[in-house]
């Protein structure tokens, strides 16, 4: 029987100028298929979902949608009506799509109960990356489509948001397609692979199952591509050799071989074109230093506004060490960094760092990149076209393109380069500090799935200590030989892998909900989030209440003051002056933190007595 194809592309090209993202491209989604796109930057995956979505026109061939199909999209990075609370967006979709939200408030409910919306009054100016990602998600799944098509929609998700998108979409009988990097996510959640890349004959790569299903055909696939790849270079060499001895075309069969050599040799060209593809070369440099004690914690406790970060931090790095930190976003994994770093001082305890400890730090933002600078001098900073790499000179444009950076990217300022290229550009920096102590926060944001691949093998070959901070725990399973968890509230917890964190956390959730309790039904979460009212609090409460909202802007904005002082270029050579702003902008981002905190607490209240009245 036939597949019931819901949405499809046939025979499609798309072009930017001179630069060919695919070309006769055929891909089609099917009732209840899950679907995951990987391929490297520049492959054209989220031109595809644009076409896939109605967004972009191909520059040949046609977009297929079944009669009646609805399809939904979730941009990278998505964008809402400024001023406007969550409610508000999920009504207005409701309204551009033609239906009554006063009519169909069953959705709305419904859909502020799928996102887990501690307020749906909140503004969405004031939302984090992950919760306008939430939000964005939610906006799609509203309007009930057939198709659902997302583009990296972990990014700016926390771990607990990710396990919340996988369990959304492990429940959804309608299909979806999703571009993403986070390979244990795809692993979850996909049932069929495809990858774009110009190595492959058509163009892409498709094989049904799980990420793993799709390793273990690719590479079989890539095998029988190298296999036929050497045997036509046999054949061609002998045909070569022949036409070197100077056969004279008098006979048609010798006309014949002339003409067939000739097509040998093109075929030849156009397989190692395609099997040439670039790689970043990621090594990280270790000092070799042999000694077993490199940092030592003891009782390391860190507070901000009396509110416990880190508490009785015992630990021990010593070379080999790979140590990867678990947490929800604003959890203190970022405070530990800076405390193990030695950018911030523990309120009580010790950290007993080596003498001469060679510290190396990858920001999550990229703070220490100049945006203006061009990328030539931001790739070798002391001047001129040569960098120094593990003793020996290496000239600028070989060590630009160990990083994929075109020649003509070289004068380009650092602002105009993408996320990834810039996240490129840190590691190429950091790759000339020869380190005793690696601290990575987040390194693989806006990374593709080849660069994950040899960042990987490089931190499991860095000789030194290494401390991780990733959502991606594909990365952070292989990486780190022992996890430490933080709650958010001091506490501190340690497993010696994932699936061991992972386990620990199912047990605590069924240990919350209780061994025998049924999950709820789509109609019995609708009509349970139908019943929440605002409820009553205390006056002072109340007042609270009403004022929270201001309170939290006006810490975000100081925030950003904070910010912009620390970036300060006068400030740049004070050591103290530096330490003093840095101390201020983490009280400052810990202040946002209690206030979100104190206003989901005060939200859970009013539910709760909803609940038992």
């Amino acid at each position: 029987m036939a597949p019931n194809i819901l949405l499809s592309c046939e025979s499609i090209s798309k072009s930017y100028g001179v630069r060919a993202l695919f070309s006769n491209l055929t891909l089609a989604l099917c009732e209840g298929d899950h679907v995951g796109l990987i391929g490297p930057n520049g492959s054209g995956k989220s031109t595809l979902l644009k076409i896939l979505a109605g967004l972009e026109s191909p520059d040949q061939g046609t977009r297929t949608v079944r009669g009646h199909t609805r399809v939904g999209y979730v941009p990278q990075e998505p964008s809402f009506p400024a001023g406007s609370s969550i409610e508000h967006v999920l009504q207005q979709t409701l309204t551009d799509a033609g239906r009554d939200p006063h009519e169909e408030g069953g959705l709305i409910a419904r859909a502020l109960s799928i996102g887990t919306f501690p307020d749906p009054e909140h503004s969405v100016d004031t939302l984090s990356g992950g919760w306008r990602k939430r939000l964005a998600i939610t906006q799609a799944l509203l309007l009930e489509p057939d198709v659902l098509l997302m583009d990296e929609p972990t990014n700016h998700l926390d771990v607990e948001g990710i396990l919340w998108l996988e369990r959304l979409l492990k429940n959804r009988a309608k299909a979806f397609l999703v571009i993403s990097h986070d390979r244990r996510f795809l692993e979850s959640i996909a049932t069929r692979m495809v990858e774009l890349n110009r190595c492959y004959p058509e163009g892409r790569f498709e094989a049904k199952g799980r990420y793993s299903d799709f390793l273990e055909q690719r590479d079989a696939a890539l095998q029988v591509q190298a296999d036929y790849q050497s045997s036509l270079a046999n054949r061609v060499r002998r045909e070569v050799e022949w036409l070197r001895r100077g056969p004279k075309a008098r006979t048609t069969k010798a006309k014949g071989r002339i003409q067939s050599a000739g097509k040998l040799i093109e075929e030849l060209d156009q397989v190692e074109s395609r099997a040439a593809q670039s790689s970043i070369g990621i090594d990280f440099s270790a000092s070799g230093r042999k000694s077993k004690q490199l940092l030592v914690t003891k009782e390391v406790t860190k507070r901000f506004n009396e509110k416990p970060v880190v508490t009785n931090l015992d630990l021990l790095l010593g070379p080999g060490q790979r140590l990867g930190l678990l947490g929800p976003n604003g959890s203190g994994k970022t405070t530990l960094l800076r405390l193990l770093a030695g950018t911030l001082e523990p309120d009580s305890g010790s950290i007993v760092r080596a003498e001469g400890l060679r510290i190396v730090s990858f920001e999550q933002h990229r703070e220490s990149l100049d945006q203006e600078a061009p990328l030539r001098r931001a790739l070798a900073p002391s001047g001129g076209d040569a960098i120094v790499y593990q003793g020996r000179s290496v000239h600028l444009a070989s060590w630009a393109k160990r990083f994929l950076f075109r020649p003509e990217q070289l004068d380009l300022p650092v602002s105009r380069l993408s996320g990834g290229e810039q996240a490129r550009l840190l590691i190429a920096q950091l790759m000339l500090q020869p380190a005793d102590l690696l601290i990575l926060d987040e390194p693989t944001n806006d990374l593709d799935i080849p660069t994950l691949d040899v960042l990987e093998d490089s931190l499991l070959e860095f000789a030194g200590v290494l401390v991780l901070v990733t959502h991606d725990r594909w990365l952070l399973d292989r990486v780190s030989t022992i996890l430490l968890a933080l709650d958010g509230t001091g506490r501190l917890e340690w497993f010696a892998d994932y699936a061991q964190w992972e386990s620990a956390q199912e047990r605590a959730t069924e240990s919350e909900t209780g061994p025998n309790k049924e999950s709820a039904t789509p109609n019995e979460v609708a009509e349970t989030a139908t019943l929440r009212k605002p409820k009553k609090l205390s006056y002072r409460e109340q007042k609270e209440w009403g004022t929270i909202e201001d309170s939290i802007l006006k810490a975000e904005e100081l925030v950003a003051s904070c910010q912009d002082a620390l970036q300060d270029p006068a400030v740049v050579s004070d050591a103290a002056e530096l330490q003093a702003r840095s101390e201020a902008l983490v009280a400052a981002q810990a202040e946002v933190e209690r206030l979100y905190a104190r206003w989901a607490e005060l939200d859970e209240k009013r539910t709760q007595t909803v609940q038992s009245s």
